[in-house]
C-alpha cells in the first residue's frame, strides 16, 4: 500500500472514533449545533492560512465546505435516533455512490473497483446493519452518504489544482461561516445563548476532537492524499470507517464483535485489496500466459 492510501487509511481510523463521540454529543446539542462549533474550532486551528490564499481556492474551498457541511450535519442529525452502527452502514454507502457517480459524470472506473464495492457494501451490512430504522434519519443520513460522494469526487479533481493547507483551510473557513448561520437559523439565538450550560466537560473533550483532530488535522491530510488517489479508490479506503469504529466500540465500550460482523470486517478489508488490482497489469499477464500455452 503506497503512503497516500495509508495516509487516507488513518483519516478513516480517527473517523471511526467519531461515531461513539457524535453519539454522546447528541444527547444534549442537535446535529446543526455539533457541526457549526467542530468546525468553528477547526477554522480556529487553520486560522493563520487565511491570508493570502488565491481566488481559486477560496471558490473551491467554498464548494467543497458547503458539500461536507451537508453530509456532516446529515449524520449528526442521524445520529439523534438511529444507532451508530445503523449510521456507519448508511453513510457507507458512499462506497457504491462514488463509482455510479463518475460513470454517470463519464468517467470508466475499472470493474474491480465495482466488485470493491460490492464487497465493501456487504460487508458494511454484515458488520453493522441492526434494524432500528427511522424514516427521517435514514433518509438524512443517505443524504449524507451522497454528499460525501460527490465530495470525494470533486476533491479528487479540484485538489491538485491547490496547495493541501490551503485548500483545507479554504474548506473549514465555508464550514465555520455556513455552519454558524445554520445554527441561528435551526436553533435561534435563544437557544445558542444556552450553549455554555449545555457543554459538559464530556461534550467539551468530544468537540475538541471533533474539530481540532478529525477536521482540521484529517481535511489537511485527506486534501494532500487525494491529490495522488482516485475518487473511487480512495472511497473505498473510507468504507474501513464503521471496521475502526466496531473496533473502537470492542475496546472502549465492552461491545462484542459477531462472527457475521467479524465476516463482514473481513470484507471490507478484502474490499480494499481488491482496489489495488490494476486491471490493465492483470490483463497483459494473461495474455502473455495464453501466448505462452499457445506456444
Amino acid at each position: 500500500m503506497n503512503r497516500y492510501l495509508a495516509a487516507l487509511v488513518l483519516v478513516t481510523l480517527v473517523w471511526g472514533l467519531t461515531f461513539p463521540i457524535l453519539k454522546v454529543a447528541t444527547q444534549t446539542l442537535s446535529g446543526v449545533e455539533i457541526s457549526a462549533l467542530r468546525f468553528a474550532l477547526a477554522a480556529t486551528c487553520m486560522f493563520p492560512f487565511f491570508w493570502r490564499l488565491p481566488r481559486h481556492t477560496w471558490r473551491d474551498g467554498a464548494v467543497l465546505g458547503a458539500l461536507a457541511l451537508l453530509s456532516y450535519v446529515g449524520q449528526a442529525y442521524g445520529l439523534q435516533f438511529i444507532s451508530s452502527n445503523r449510521s456507519a452502514f448508511l453513510t457507507s454507502l458512499n462506497v457504491i455512490m462514488v463509482p455510479l457517480l463518475a460513470w454517470a459524470w463519464g468517467t470508466r472506473p475499472a470493474w474491480s473497483v465495482f466488485v470493491a464495492a460490492l464487497f465493501a457494501v456487504l460487508g458494511i451490512g454484515l458488520m453493522s446493519f441492526d434494524g432500528g430504522a427511522n424514516f427521517w434519519a435514514d433518509t438524512a443520513t443517505i443524504l449524507c452518504a451522497l454528499a460525501f460522494a460527490v465530495y470525494v469526487i470533486v476533491l479528487s479533481a479540484r485538489a491538485q489544482s491547490h496547495q493541501a493547507h490551503q485548500l483545507a483551510a479554504a474548506q473549514m473557513a465555508a464550514m465555520a461561516v455556513l455552519g454558524a448561520l445554520w445554527m441561528l437559523w435551526d436553533s435561534g439565538i435563544s437557544a445558542v445563548r444556552t450553549l455554555p450550560d449545555r457543554i459538559g466537560l464530556e461534550v467539551l473533550a468530544g468537540l475538541l476532537y471533533l474539530g481540532v483532530v478529525a477536521s482540521a488535522g484529517m481535511f489537511f491530510l485527506q486534501a494532500l492524499a487525494q491529490r495522488h488517489v482516485r475518487a473511487e479508490q480512495a472511497a473505498l479506503v473510507y468504507a474501513l470507517e464503521p471496521v475502526f469504529a466496531a473496533m473502537f466500540a470492542w475496546w472502549w465500550l465492552d461491545e462484542g464483535l459477531t462472527p457475521r460482523a467479524a465476516l463482514g470486517a473481513a470484507l471490507v478489508l478484502l474490499a480494499v485489496v481488491l482496489s489495488e488490482l490494476k486491471p490493465d497489469k492483470w490483463r497483459r499477464r494473461l495474455k502473455r500466459k495464453s501466448s505462452a500455452w499457445g506456444d
